[in-house]
């Protein structure tokens, strides 16, 4: 066996690879960033900053995340031969490296994934232990874990959007965890990302969908589920 498979030799309980950074998480990003997209991608640009820019490739990311684009979890044993697989399924993938970002954290990585006519950009970074942080979706500041139940609502930014979307989501007895609004450019498109300890009824996710000004909703259940 070669050297770059031999860090896959070690399978635990809850992780395959050397480093919950370079694996875990990685895997854990891309599973979220499947969700955000709606399915396995059939193509996939992979950018790594950073630390991971200058280790990805011996510390087994690549594996990692391309396995999580295919929605392996964090201890299936399919992710040594992730890359020989996405071949065999025809995902469309390439790797892209940025040694020196002052404004990314150590171990970021930016996935833009293309799955029929949807185009997704999502920037995730690894923080250590297997914990992820969702910075940034199609250029919005984000900031999610991915840990808890979470909603991604594109809205026009309108007056008391934010008070009308917790009103709903209380009616659920949901308890919101966190909640972050981004917006570019006053009167225009804001972000909103609420994180909550439950999950939410499909019919409430129809209703909301169902408001003029809400352009978009994603629902992520805990990605380990």
């Amino acid at each position: 066996m070669s050297n770059k498979s031999s860090v896959f030799d070690m399978i635990g309980p809850v992780m395959i690879g050397p480093s919950s950074s370079h694996t875990a998480g990685v895997v854990r990003i891309a599973r979220a960033a499947i969700r955000i997209l709606g399915g396995v991608p059939d193509e996939a640009s992979i950018t790594f900053y950073n630390s991971f820019a200058r280790t990805y490739e011996g510390h087994g990311s690549d594996r990692a995340i391309i396995g999580g684009l295919m929605d392996f979890r964090t201890d299936d044993a399919r992710i040594k031969d992730a890359l020989e697989i996405a071949k065999e399924r025809g995902l469309i993938y390439k790797f892209k490296s940025i040694g020196n970002s002052s404004v990314h954290h150590p171990n970021t990585i930016k996935l833009n994934l293309k799955k029929g006519d949807r185009i997704i950009e999502v920037v995730g970074e690894s923080l250590g232990g297997g914990v992820i942080n969702i910075a940034e979706v199609d250029g919005f500041v984000a900031n999610f874990s991915a840990q808890n139940h979470s909603l991604i609502i594109k809205a026009s930014d309108v007056a008391g959007a934010i008070a009308f979307i917790s009103s709903i989501i209380a009616q659920e007895k949901a308890n919101i965890a966190t909640m972050s609004v981004s917006r570019k450019g006053k009167n225009n498109l804001a972000c909103h990302v609420i994180e909550m300890d439950s999950g939410i009824q499909k019919i409430t996710l129809e209703y909301l969908r169902s408001i003029p000004w809400i352009k978009e909703l994603i629902y992520i259940p805990d990605i380990d589920l």
